[in-house]
Formats: C-alpha cells, structure tokens, sequence
C-alpha cells in the first residue's frame, strides 16, 4: 500500500511541475543563508530577470569556513542560465575554490538536441534531461541526473518521497514535502557522492531548505523571497 502510495503521489507531482519557469515568474530574488554546525557562513543569492519568453537567472555565493579564526575552505562563485521558455539555453559560471579556478560554459545545440559542455572537471555532450543542480529550481527533484554548476560533471541521482512535514525558517512556519536526494551509485567516495534531505515547499514552487552532512553539518536555508 505504501508503494502504491508513493507511485500516485509522484505522478501528481509530476503533472503538477509542467510549465516550470512560468511558476518562476513571480520571483525576483531568492536568498538563502548557509549555514555549517549552526553558524551562518555565507550566502547564496538568485536573481531573476524576464523578458517575454526569456529567463535569466543569475546565481551569486559565498562562504568562508574557519577553524581558530584561520579560512581553512573558501569558495567564491557567479553563474548565469538562459531559458527560453522552459529550455535552458545555457549556462555560464566561474567559481574560486581555495584559489582553485573552476568553470562550467555549457550551450544548448539544436542540431543535436543535446547539451555540450566545458567544464573544469567534464568537458563533452550531455542530454537535456540533466538540470543544473542549483537550489533554487525543483526540477533536482524530477531528474535522474545533474549537471554540478561548479565543475560541469554529471551525476547519477536518485530521489525518494520521505514525508509531508512542517517546518520553521525566520519565524515562519511552512507545510512541506520533504526528500531525499542521493547518487545512484551509492559506493562513490564520500566527497564525490550526492546525499542531501530537501524540503521543498509545493505552494510556493521553493526548495525551502536543503541539509547534508560533510565534515560538519550544512544547511542552505531560505530567508527571504520577493
């Protein structure tokens, strides 16, 4: 009965998601704080800009860990998606990491309806099945694979319904389905594997709040969205 309860469930939240960037138009910024055992570290903003059937949405983040007042991991990034309509066009973005250098240029290629990338860590074709795994877009939760918005590489994933909640952010109280997104190759090292709960907020079309665990605990919440 469970099963057959999780199957229906997907399946309307499936029907429910088409028209994706329209349920964007609302938006013109999402922040989101970030968090790490506790302690606000950095943030990470979206910004939206329509023209008609065109979309650009621009990312900015940053964060800075210490350990005894010294920066042991710090990163630095921009990135930029074009959409036409629900097509994403492409995607640009430089991160610093610890004054590492990573980069992702990805265009769509009508002749081949496929996407090619540059990236620091993947450079080829991929499809146009894969989403750019940023926050701010619920389709990481439709997907079987991502393209990382740091590097370009792509990644297997899997994401299962775990339950209907309520939670808390800024005083704020919010009914949410909560989820959880892993690699489907599970046996990946630590550093390479997907593994995040998110808690995503259907009425709003948000991914509210987003946990996992990676030398400490992280959490990307969202504080404000106008």
């Amino acid at each position: 009965m469970k099963k057959f309860f999780i199957i229906i469930f997907f399946l309307a939240y499936s029907l429910s998601s088409n028209a994706h960037m329209a349920h964007y138009n609302k938006f013109n910024k999402i922040e989101m704080e970030i968090l790490k055992d506790g302690e606000v570290i950095g943030y990470n903003y979206y910004f939206f800009k329509k023209d008609g059937d065109k979309t650009i949405v621009t990312n900015q983040i940053k964060f800075t860990v210490k350990l005894f007042g010294a920066t042991i991991f710090e990163v630095e990034g921009f990135g930029e998606e074009k959409y036409v309509k629900d097509q994403l066009i492409s995607f640009n973005s430089k991160t610093l990491q610890n004054d590492k250098k990573k980069y992702v240029n990805l265009e769509f290629n009508k002749q081949t309806n496929k996407f090619d990338i540059q990236g620091s860590s993947y450079s080829g074709i991929a499809s146009i099945n894969n989403v750019v795994g940023n926050w701010w877009s619920h389709k990481i939760l439709q997907t079987d694979s991502q393209i990382s918005p740091i590097s370009g590489s792509i990644k297997e994933q899997v994401v299962t319904f775990v339950a209907k909640e309520k939670i808390e952010l800024y005083g704020k109280t919010y009914d949410v389905d909560h989820f959880k997104l892993t690699s489907k190759d599970m046996s990946l090292p630590k550093d390479k594997r997907l593994n995040f709960d998110i808690w995503f907020d259907k009425k709003n079309s948000l991914i509210l709040k987003v946990a996992y665990s990676r030398l400490g605990n992280w959490e990307y919440k969202v504080k404000k969205f106008e």
